[in-house]
């Protein structure tokens, strides 16, 4: 085994990087071999979510060589699979964390160092524009520089294909092999992306922005007419760079004047200084937003998270401020797609599609109406990319949504984009109020059609991956053989181990989503029409359980998620024998 030494060694030889050298150096004086062990023993793992880490020097931390040398990877990997990759290109955005700039510099130069052109978005933008720009310009692949909602010392290098979805296997693989083989810099070279050869470097943000906002205001209104009723809501950009790319379409349906605007957190600012942790979902997250709607009267608030491809929905119901589920949300955009489909289209080639942690609701949906429904692992990496190939088979798949607030409407990106659902979303209100409705009184009408279905979902925090396989192990040892039998008393229907590769519910026990050894997930049916999926997160240290529960009243749905919820942490998960935390 390699000594720390030489990986100290190594490190210091490669990295050109004055604060990060020195970080590393700053460790090995002290004699601080635990934590140099952690920073430098593993590389970060590049995965089809690209990379996420804490920027920090190491080779298990995103940094400036550990950028680069992903970046000479992939464009090694790039030139292997496309003779057309040099002059076809590579879209490069960057959102505003704290050396998202740097970042994005160095990707640049390592793929022009080897020989391929570089399109610049020039200045800060949200991720959704990224894939945008890579349909538009028919680049071959996109990078974008981003942690999206995570903690402020996160950063991140997220990967598109050349068809505007982010990468799924084989290609992550394939990228990570390509980055062992190219570890050596080419490039330090900040300067490049000023290039005036645009046979390298080719400024793009005015050819692709104007062109993303026809795409986001003509999917509003696709599915609706245009807004005649003023209908004031407060939107917060959570600190990050939604609000020029929300105020353009909001201008263009008419809507200017009812946008009010958290001051506190309209700017972009990497610390977040506002909020615990940017992300929408989180409590407290939208505390300033409504102070702000109460000060100016409103019932309706809107947010984005930092790099605006995530949507979260909040409205004052009763004199109480509810924040719309991204399951309650997603179906709200669901029915509303539905109700708009023209007349003279065919019902049974309209397709949307749910994630397999998402609520079961579009699926019963579907059945009822006719048109096709889908699921697929999580992460719209699956999404977009299943939905491309419903596209190639005739079908005409509009809409993809995940729990975790994220939403697709694939005439604009296939990919989630917080704006384009934005956008639709307030058409969308405008139709609702012309029938006497609002978002909430609509969900409870379509609840009284379908059912009425409540999650319980929450996650644990894991000490370590090693820590979490073993959970999962022992869950599995409990039925004795493949799996358990049952739940407190609940007989376990249904079981799906897509680790293992088990499905009880299939002829041949096969399961017909993909099967990863290396990520954790299982999901069960279980007696009182409950359905829950169990997974490791594949960006963050948790264990995520989603559970819904489906009945004839809201209470009695909640009532059972909740307590299959508590017997999944009794008996299966045991926060106190694994050193788990619960959130």
């Amino acid at each position: 085994m390699t000594s720390i030494y030489d990986l100290v060694e190594e490190w210091l030889r490669l990295d050109e990087e004055e604060s990060t050298r020195a970080e590393i150096q700053q460790l090995w004086n002290e004699g601080n071999t635990e934590e140099l062990e952690r920073r430098l023993r593993k590389r970060i793992a590049f995965g089809t979510a690209g990379l996420r880490a804490s920027m920090q020097a190491g080779f298990s931390r995103l940094n400036s060589l550990t950028v680069i040398q992903t970046s000479q990877g992939l464009a090694a990997y790039l030139l292997g699979n496309d003779s057309e990759t040099r002059t076809r290109g590579v879209v490069i955005g960057r959102d505003a964390r704290h050396n998202s700039l740097m970042f994005a510099r160095l990707a640049a130069a390592a793929f022009i160092a080897k020989g391929v052109k570089v399109w610049w978005l020039q200045d800060l933008v949200h991720t959704p524009l990224v894939p945008f720009a890579v349909n538009k310009l028919k680049a071959i692949a996109g990078v974008m520089i981003t942690a999206s909602h995570n903690p402020a010392n996160d950063n991140g290098y997220k990967v598109y294909w050349s068809n505007g979805s982010q990468i799924i296997p084989p290609h992550d693989q394939g990228i990570a092999r390509a980055i062992d083989e190219n570890l050596e810099p080419l490039s330090w070279d900040l300067s490049v992306v000023h290039s005036e050869d645009p046979l390298m470097v080719e400024y793009c943000l005015d050819q692709v922005r104007d062109s993303y906002y026809d795409a986001v205001v003509h999917v509003a209104l696709s599915h609706a007419v245009p807004p005649r009723k003023s209908t004031k809501f407060v939107y917060t950009p959570m600190h990050g760079v939604g609000l020029p790319f929300m105020s353009e379409p909001v201008s263009r349906l008419g809507l200017e004047r009812d946008m009010i605007v958290v001051q506190k957190q309209a700017s972009p600012d990497p610390d977040f200084p506002t909020v615990k942790f940017p992300n929408p979902e989180e409590k407290g997250a939208l505390d300033l937003a409504i102070e702000t709607a109460n000060a100016n009267f409103t019932d309706l608030i809107i947010a984005t998270d930092p790099d605006a491809d995530r949507l979260a929905i909040a409205e004052q119901v009763h004199g109480r401020w509810r924040q719309l589920t991204g399951n309650q949300l997603g179906i709200l955009f669901a029915s509303h797609v539905l109700e708009t489909y023209p007349a003279d289209k065919d019902l049974g080639k309209l397709a949307m599609l749910a994630s397999t942690v998402s609520s079961r609701m579009l699926s019963i949906m579907a059945a009822r109406e006719g048109f096709r429904f889908q699921e697929t692992l999580t992460g719209f990496k699956w999404l977009g990319n299943a939905a491309q190939d419903l596209t190639k088979r005739g079908y005409n798949a509009v809409f993809a949504y995940e729990e975790a607030i994220g939403y697709m409407f694939s005439s604009v990106v296939f990919d989630k984009d917080g704006i384009a659902a934005a956008a639709v979303f307030l058409t969308a209100l405008q139709r609702w109020q012309q029938g006497g409705l609002t978002p909430w009184t609509k969900l409870q009408q379509l609840y009284e059609k379908y059912g009425y279905f409540e999650d319980a979902n929450t996650y644990l925090l894991s000490p370590s991956p090693d820590v979490t396989n073993a959970v999962f192990a022992d869950i599995r040892a409990l039925g004795g053989s493949s799996h358990p039998r049952k739940l407190n008393g609940r007989r376990i229907l249904w079981w799906r181990d897509l680790t293992e590769g088990y499905d009880s519910s299939t002829d041949d026990n096969r399961p017909i989503l993909p099967v990863d050894k290396s990520s954790q997930m299982i999901s069960c049916e279980v007696e009182g029409d409950v359905r829950f999926t169990v997974r490791g997160s594949g960006t963050e240290p948790k264990i995520k359980l989603y559970i819904e529960g489906r009945a004839e009243s809201a209470k009695a749905a909640k009532t059972a998620a909740d307590s299959v919820l508590k017997d999944l942490l009794e008996e299966w998960f045991r926060p106190e024998n694994y050193g788990l935390r619960l959130a």
